[in-house]
């Protein structure tokens, strides 16, 4: 007899764990520490972005960056 979680057992707690932080997101509970975690959790899973989405510029040009200079220095590109 195996002591380890099955895959269903796996797959339960894997949702609830994306349940857990969409929910505290979404109601605007997220502290930094669970906006990482959920950061970690999308980039461990594949989950990616790009650059050309929506979103993401919208989250661009929403960085404290006052021009050019700050965003070649921190690795961010606005397009």
């Amino acid at each position: 007899m195996s002591n380890k979680a099955d895959e269903k057992e796996l797959g339960g707690l894997h949702k609830a764990v994306a349940e857990a932080l969409t929910k505290k997101i979404e109601n605007g509970e997220a502290v930094a520490a669970d906006l990482a975690v959920a950061v970690k959790f999308l980039k461990d899973n594949g989950i990616t972005a790009s650059l050309k989405s929506e979103h993401v510029q919208n989250l661009v040009h929403t960085l404290p960056f006052s021009g050019e200079d700050d965003a070649e220095d921190s690795g961010y590109r606005a397009n």
